[in-house]
């Protein structure tokens, strides 16, 4: 079958869906080229859309035959009827950078004035130059078709010459009332089509409401742009899909990049933090308002500079627009290349000795309280040069650790490339394949054996499936009191801070090293007393929202939902003495606060302890062949630097927070636990067994996900140990290939399988509820992150608790009384010293490691 017929029979079979064709190839792309050379060319129009439309820009594989085709057209190499020399450079510059760079600088000194003019117009829009800006420079002495393009980049014309904000917006309201989640809008279960944008937006608000494609489409009618609206909106993780899903319905249209969309404008009583940082990177436009008086199909009128909402010429709400740099984002097309022009801008203007420009707003800076910094505010600040940053502060902050896991790896691949970027500039960059290692679909498979390249191939570190959780690994990983983000809204350092983020800010992270962040303002949580019997590290989790609602500074309900943490960066102290594995669990969880980032006040020994651990197992991954091996051993050396002379920053007495919250853990007694189905709305185990409808028998099981370590799972072990069959279907996942070695060697498997648990590749598994699922309907005991409706299960009612409590749990079938946990989970306490005991690779024979990391 030809292209032609082939790529029409593809377009119809998409159609039918709604949706328009994937782009084109590499492949599909060079026999696009062959037809274009025949003389005639035939169904001209249809193939020059192709061409011009149909071909992903950056450093796409097919955008590099799309590029050398046009420089070929220019030099006169090779000729087409349909594209001029002129035309061909008008294309290159829809390419957006890579490729398209290099052709255009040369045609600057094309002997034809009109190409050399076209090529001139073409890259005084174009950002993603890099290196090649010295290029211009340097031609800029000589040529002046150069000398433009220099002089437009300096008077910032790129931005000037688009469309400023609307003073004045009409739209119609599309509301979803009560919280989205981004499981709403990108469902887990159909992670497999992320990259293909439009396809995935077709599963947007399935399971939320009834056709939601055809209720957009009727709105769309009244003849106004969309508004989504909620009362609570983009809460989980920080999938770019989300936000990729609500502008393909509600976005505009950009040149010459096939399937995405840009604009749009997102309406939330709270907009949670990842999810307004991606509708900013992505052009839409965030804004934070009280939406009780918007319905769906309303007709409104927003007033983005007055921060005012009108319907039916009424003011129904009023907003400010934060930060004041969004009407220049929305301008711009987004933050991110906001943030590269305007660097693009400064950087030409100081080639040619020009001032300060105006041309941009200025980041509004909080002035100096003169008082004292947070951990967080240190950190961050260390990451710029600067003593701590303010709340409020913007700054461009150095990012020395970067992570992406499989499920969102692709969009942020396909960023990558529009980027035009083919290497990292961020210190280690790690990509994991966590989500899809137990059950890979064909895509999975073939993702599985394209990205490690792809990934390697620009100075990151792959893993492979089956090797574990993305965060377990990349903790690992990380320096101490410095900066990280990664695609996965649970990247939460125990050592350090991350800030998570959607796949185009961990994609621009990889990138340029760096990361825009407005500091947010911190809450401290103080822990103080001693942990009693029987009470886990997770019930000091569930502990945290249990005291900030009795202190009336969080709501379960999502209506004028009030959460102190949302936003903010959550920071823990009082135990100092944690084990890294087990810090994790904590800042882990401060993804379900709705929190920006996290920080774990630990003493030094620990931190110390973990370092010479990584070292080892870092070393031992360049034995096995892991790549890019340079890059481990740059972080090996960094890791050693940091042993030499150990310092932690710590926080300064008199420090501001938002709140401060104290928590004593003496009149911690019982198991806390998240309820079905909101991580919020947690109670203690006799308040649940007290309350008529709250479900007590468990059908299900889970033991795994990133709030796990090795001490859980023997904890699990014991408390199975010699009691046959569990009441329950169980489901154990240990979060690394090294955990679940040391467990199969420890004999733990053997009580697992007399259990009649069922054990899987390490990973994520029913965390995502991407791949195995539980029964329809079934009660669930979990020791995962979330507990959305339908994440884990369709109807699955799922409780959030300790891996102890999951264990006896699983032994008896039903939630325990508090008497009854205490009696079964009491005796843990006995070995705790065997139980509790993490894995020090520094502390186990060359051999042993070999085989644990093999």
């Amino acid at each position: 079958m030809s292209l032609i017929s082939q790529y029409r029979a593809h377009t119809a079979e998409r159609a039918q869906l709604g949706i328009p064709p994937l782009p084109l190839t590499a492949a599909q792309a060079i026999e696009l080229i062959a037809l274009l050379k025949q003389n005639p060319v035939q169904e001209q129009e249809y193939l020059l859309d192709l061409f011009v439309n149909h071909i992903s820009p950056g450093v796409d594989d097919a955008a590099l035959e799309k590029a050398a085709f046009l420089d070929a057209i220019i030099r006169g190499n090779a000729s087409c009827a349909v594209i001029t020399p002129v035309e061909a450079v008008r294309i290159l510059g829809t390419m957006l950078g890579g490729y398209n760079v290099k052709p255009m600088i040369d045609a600057l000194s094309s002997a034809d004035n009109a190409v050399a003019e076209a090529a001139a117009l073409a890259l005084k829009k174009t950002l993603l130059v890099y290196d090649s800006f010295d290029t211009v420079v340097e031609l800029a002495k000589t040529n002046s078709y150069a000398k433009e393009v220099l002089e437009s980049w300096a008077n910032g014309e790129w931005f000037t010459s688009k469309p400023a904000l609307a003073e004045k917006m009409t739209l119609t309201v599309f509301k979803v009332p009560g919280e989205t989640n981004t499981d709403d809008l990108s469902p887990a279960s159909e992670a497999f089509t992320r990259s293909d944008i439009p396809m995935h937006a077709l599963s947007m608000l399935r399971s939320k409401m009834d056709d939601p494609i055809a209720t957009i489409a009727q709105l769309k009618e009244k003849g106004y742009p969309l508004a989504y609206v909620g009362d609570v909106v983009g809460t989980g993780s920080s999938r770019k899909s989300g936000i990729n899903s609500v502008q393909w319905h509600l976005g505009e249209d950009i040149p010459a990049v096939p399937n995405k969309r840009t604009a749009g404008v997102v309406i939330g009583g709270i907009i949670a933090p990842i999810f307004f940082n991606t509708a900013e990177d992505s052009g839409a436009l965030p804004i934070q308002a009280d939406v009780t008086s918007m319905e769906m199909g309303d007709v409104i009128d927003l007033y983005p500079f007055k921060g005012v909402i009108e319907k039916n010429g009424k003011v129904i709400s009023t907003f400010s627009l934060e930060p004041n740099t969004l009407a220049d984002e929305v301008r711009a097309g987004g933050r991110i290349p906001l943030i590269i022009g305007r660097n693009l801008t400064r950087k030409a203007r100081k080639t040619l000795g020009l001032g300060e420009e105006s041309i941009f707003s200025r980041p509004e800076q909080p002035a100096d309280t003169g008082k004292g910094y947070t951990l967080a505010q240190k950190i961050v600040g260390k990451a710029c040069g600067l003593p701590g940053v303010r709340p409020g502060m913007y700054v461009e902050a150095e990012t020395l650790t970067v992570g992406s896991q499989d499920t969102t790896g692709p969009m942020t691949r396909d960023e990558i490339k529009e980027l035009a970027a083919l290497s990292f500039s961020a210190d280690l960059f790690m990509q994991s394949f966590c989500h899809t290692a137990a059950y890979p679909k064909p895509s999975d498979v073939q993702l599985h054996r394209s990205l490690p390249y792809f990934i390697m191939s620009r100075g990151g570190v792959a893993l492979k499936p089956g090797d574990g959780v993305i965060h377990t690994w990349l903790n690992r990983m990380v320096l101490p009191d410095t900066l990280g983000t990664g695609g996965d809204s649970h990247t939460r350092f125990p050592i350090g801070c991350s800030f998570p983020a959607g796949s185009g800010l961990v994609a621009f992270a990889g990138v340029t090293g760096t990361m825009p962040l407005n500091m947010p303002e911190s809450v401290l949580v103080r822990f103080t007393g001693e942990l009693q019997p029987g009470i886990t590290l997770r019930d000091l989790v569930n502990a945290i929202p249990y005291v900030a609602i009795k202190r009336g500074l969080l709501t379960v309900e999502k209506k004028g939902k009030k959460n102190i943490f949302a936003g903010k960066v959550l920071e823990i102290e009082g135990l100092p003495q944690l084990k890294v594995e087990q810090a994790f669990e904590l800042s882990d969880a401060s993804a379900e606060r709705s929190a920006a980032a996290c920080t774990v006040r630990l003493d030094k020994e620990p931190v110390i302890e973990y370092l010479q651990s990584n070292v080892k197992l870092l070393a031992q991954m360049i034995e096995e062949g892991y790549g890019d091996a340079n890059t481990i051993k740059r972080r090996i050396g960094k890791m050693e630097e940091w042993l030499a002379n150990p310092q932690l920053l710590e926080p300064d007495a008199d420090a501001e927070y938002a709140a401060v919250i104290e928590i004593n853990m003496s009149e911690i007694t019982e198991p806390i636990l998240a309820c079905p189905n909101d991580p919020d709305d947690v109670a203690t185990l006799s308040e649940i067994l007290a309350d008529e409808k709250r479900p007590k028998n468990i059908d299900e099981v889970f033991v795994g996900s990133c709030m796990t370590n090795i001490g859980h799972f023997r904890a699990l072990g014991e408390v199975l140990r010699g009691k046959g069959q569990a009441k329950t279907r169980l489901w154990v996942v240990p979060p690394t290939k090294m955990d679940m070695k040391k467990l199969i060697e420890e004999g733990y498997y053997s009580i697992f399988g007399t259990a009649g648990a069922r054990t899987e590749v390490p990973g994520c598994s029913l965390c995502m509820g991407n791949q195995a699922r539980v029964a329809d309907n079934a009660v669930v005991f979990s020791t995962s992150t979330r507990n959305f409706d339908d994440r884990m299960g369709k109807g699955a009612k799922v409780y959030l608790g300790s891996a102890e409590l999951a264990a006896v749990c699983a032994l008896l079938g039903h939630l325990p009384s508090k008497d009854e946990y205490m009696e079964i989970a009491g005796s843990l306490s006995k070995n705790s010293d065997k139980v509790y005991r993490y894995l020090n690779f520094h502390e186990v024979t060359s051999q042993e490691l070999q085989l644990l990391v093999d």
